[in-house]
């Protein structure tokens, strides 16, 4: 088992953007080179701005190029909740952009000519307790009668359509959903942004931000940049240079595993129509199908960021979970195991728009790869002076008292989302 991202390990190589003279100014700094700082850089690129990507590891080293390559409809947060909790104004607006990432994803890959195994094969959510199927009943019914939005149930008694298992007890299908291969596609974006003009750089931290009476300083251990405007894109891995939004990202650890390849005839049986898979624990599993038919098997095994002893503990739990819901495979060896860093906020809630006049979009909840693409996109257009929309930007962007982004909380929050599951 190689403790590595099997992603990282089975895209195209990136070339490196290491030790290249830092400019004295630019347009715009991006502090992060994942999805949202990518989407951005390539936008500003073509609108014509100078624009500077920093990024302290290597360019998609983070969650882009770590996570389930699932490209899905929605929030973290049900229709049902959000409206009682936000109206339905808004719910509709948010919804409505969920969509809009999906979109802008595929128009980015077609446009760019990015291969990252792109499909919209939809996703399917599973009842994980019978009582949970009551939920997904009432979530169809929802999207049906206020969105016009349709989504099929599959009852226990079908759900070997969809997978080839005992364990759930029904599902919910949405078959706009796609799929893709997080590594390639964070990767083209950055040859795609590249060519739109963009100046990358690996191996450098913004260290701190200092704002003056025309813009900003990023200042970095290799020399200072001016820039007009600063947009941080750094969700789980948000650190020092912009403390008032490390204060607001909760950084939560999230693991994967991956088999060796079953062969098509095998892999085509377990998840026939080769969905995006999640079911609906609080500690959920999500898994898949990768394009080279292995199990990609993810969740939240542990809740604190990876290390090597995270991982290994991780993947014997997640194979466990795997086994449970897959026992055709049990002698199928696991090849990669690997974890990255999510970045939630306290209310569950992406966040995008402008704090100390610093721009920023981040706290996507596991729904990331659609939503920084979008709201990378949508960031950048409003620094250029472009039409752009943003329904994230009214939602208070809450904190708690004393919190510096170190997650102290996390082991109580695990033990109480553990209590959850077992008793709902």
């Amino acid at each position: 088992m190689q403790l590595q991202s099997l992603w990282s390990a089975t895209a195209p190589e990136l070339e490196s953007f290491a030790n290249r003279p830092l400019p004295a100014r630019a347009d715009v700094v991006v502090i992060g080179g994942g999805y949202t700082g990518l989407s951005a850089a390539l936008r500003l690129g073509k609108l014509g701005a100078q624009v500077t990507v920093l990024e302290k590891e290597s360019i998609g080293w983070g969650a882009s190029s770590r996570n389930g390559g699932m490209v899905l409809t929605g929030h973290k947060h049900g229709v049902g909740e959000m409206l009682q909790t936000l109206g339905a104004t808004k719910t509709h607006a948010l919804w409505d952009a969920s969509l809009a990432a999906l979109d802008c994803v595929a128009d980015i890959v077609q446009q760019e000519n990015i291969d990252c195994d792109f499909a919209r094969r939809g996703h399917l959510e599973l009842a994980y307790k019978p009582a949970h199927m009551k939920h997904l009943e009432a979530a169809h019914a929802l999207l049906e009668r206020e969105f016009d939005y349709p989504t099929r149930l599959v009852p226990k008694a079908e759900l070997r359509n969809e997978i080839d298992t005992q364990r759930y007890y029904g599902g919910l299908v949405d078959e706009r959903s796609a799929g893709l291969h997080p590594a390639k596609y964070v990767r083209g974006l950055a040859r795609a942004a590249q060519r739109a003009g963009a100046d990358l750089h690996d191996g450098v931290a913004a260290d701190a931000i200092e704002k003056k009476a025309d813009g900003f300083v990023v200042k970095t251990a290799r020399g200072a940049i001016q820039a007009r405007d600063v947009f941080a894109a750094t969700n789980g891995y948000t650190g020092r240079a912009t403390p008032q939004l490390r204060r607001r990202i909760i950084p939560i650890g999230s693991f994967i595993i991956a088999t060796e390849p079953l062969g098509n005839p095998l892999a085509r049986q377990l998840i026939p129509h080769n969905r995006m898979i999640f079911d609906t624990k609080n500690f959920l599993y999500y898994f898949r199908r990768s394009p080279d038919d292995r199990i990609v098997f993810g969740g939240r095994a542990a809740f604190f960021p990876e290390t090597p002893d995270t991982v290994r503990e991780s993947a014997e739990i997640l194979r466990k979970g795997m086994l449970e819901i897959f026992p055709q495979i049990e002698d199928v060896p696991t090849a990669y195991a690997w974890g990255g860093t999510l970045g939630f906020t306290f209310d569950i809630y992406p966040h995008a728009g402008q704090l100390d006049g610093i721009y920023y979009a981040m706290g996507y909840a596991g729904h990331g790869v659609a939503l920084s693409t979008y709201l990378g996109q949508q960031i950048a257009n409003r620094i250029a002076g472009k039409e752009w929309h943003n329904p994230f930007e009214d939602l208070n962007f809450p904190t708690m008292p004393l919190y510096n982004g170190n997650p102290w909380f996390l082991p109580f929050a695990a033990l109480y989302y553990r209590f959850m599951d077992w008793v709902r």
